[in-house]
């Protein structure tokens, strides 16, 4: 019996401590498996891209829009069908420019400004052509409407204004703000309009004519800094260049200070 004591007391902490290793083992597998990561899932209320949406170029059948390299074009610009943009010209932010039926134009220089509404017609009643021709140095003001007219080189239609199927304004006029030309109207060279419909006011002088150029111009340039933000590949070559030639023009002027510092010191 003593024996069978002594050995039972030997053996009694090696069976607790097994034992407690298998509770403590049995534990650890009978916890529950951890929680899976979270689904991230798209909120309904997110709007989604849909390829129907604004786009800046639209081309109809066989007619693509065309732009000039250096031509300016703002993002929200709509341009759709037989549309060209020639070298230097402008056309800002909202305006549409809608080929569908026929040729619309503007020529070097030339700027269509802030929602204006360009289109053309199948046809001229007065034999014209239906085509919109807006030719070079031609400033055309915000929220104007152009319909089959044709406006010939370095005139200004003001602000508001309403040019009809068949319209022509001659070269060197001036149309003024809120101005209404009824189809088949012709706006002689060299004169100022003004009214609903458009009448004649006076004679433009020599200074005034030589200001309407000055004024496609200026825009022009105004646009080049709006065309600079979007770096298009056709410009950024120039903006580097740019930069270089300030660098080393920069360079140049400390190395030549430094050297006169020098003189300075020594002689």
């Amino acid at each position: 019996m003593a024996t069978l004591a002594r050995v039972s007391r030997r053996l009694l902490p090696r069976t607790l401590s097994a034992r407690v290793i298998l509770r403590s083992f049995s534990a650890e597998t009978a916890q529950p498996p951890p929680p899976p990561a979270p689904v991230i899932r798209e909120s309904p209320d997110r709007v989604k891209w849909d390829y129907r949406g604004q786009r800046k170029l639209i081309p109809l059948g066989q007619w693509a829009p065309k732009v000039a390299v250096d031509a300016y074009v703002a993002p929200n610009v709509v341009l759709a069908g037989q549309v060209v943009v020639y070298d230097g010209a402008s056309v800002w932010n909202g305006a549409v420019l809608r080929g569908d039926l026929n040729k619309i134009t503007v020529g070097f220089c030339s700027n269509v400004q802030e929602r204006c509404v360009v289109h053309a017609a199948w046809s001229s009643p007065t034999g014209l052509p239906a085509e919109t021709l807006i030719e070079r140095y031609v400033t055309v003001g915000a929220y104007s409407l152009l319909r089959s007219c044709t406006i010939e080189p370095e005139c200004i239609i003001g602000q508001h204004s309403i040019l009809m199927e068949g319209s022509l304004v001659e070269t060197h006029s001036i149309l003024e703000a809120g101005s209404v030309v009824p189809p088949g109207r012709r706006i002689p060279s060299g004169e100022l309009w003004s009214g609903n419909p458009a009448r004649f006011v006076r004679t433009l002088t020599h200074e005034e004519t030589l200001e309407i150029p000055k004024l496609a111009v200026a825009i022009n340039d105004l646009s080049k800094s709006y065309f600079n933000e979007f770096l298009p590949y056709s410009t950024v070559y120039l903006e580097v260049e740019k930069m270089k030639k300030s660098n080393v023009l920069l360079c140049i002027f400390y190395k030549n200070r430094a050297r006169s510092l020098l003189q300075y010191m020594y002689s």
